[in-house]
């Protein structure tokens, strides 16, 4: 399977996702947990991957990772809006 990256990373969302998980109060099992609610097949273990930037993450996932943390995609994907502007 070929896959690509961006500046070697596998995900625009590593950092932020974790700072915005612990703000509000969110294990990564209660993350997963909320999001297997929304229908996406996700465990803990993949949490971890995607915020050690081991692990893509496609758009639905993106999609209701912001439903659950109550954020904007732009909120989320801040720390690569802030690399482009720089």
């Amino acid at each position: 399977m070929n896959k690509s990256y961006y500046n070697a990373e596998s995900n625009l969302i590593a950092r932020r996702l974790r700072q915005l998980r612990k703000e509000r109060g969110l294990s990564q099992e209660e993350l997963a947990a909320q999001l297997q609610l929304l229908g996406v097949d996700i465990s803990q273990p993949l949490i971890s991957k995607i915020e050690q930037n081991r692990r893509f993450v496609k758009d639905y996932e993106l999609t209701c990772i912001c439903q659950v943390l109550q954020v904007s995609l732009q909120d989320l994907l801040a720390d690569f809006y802030d690399t482009l502007e720089s």
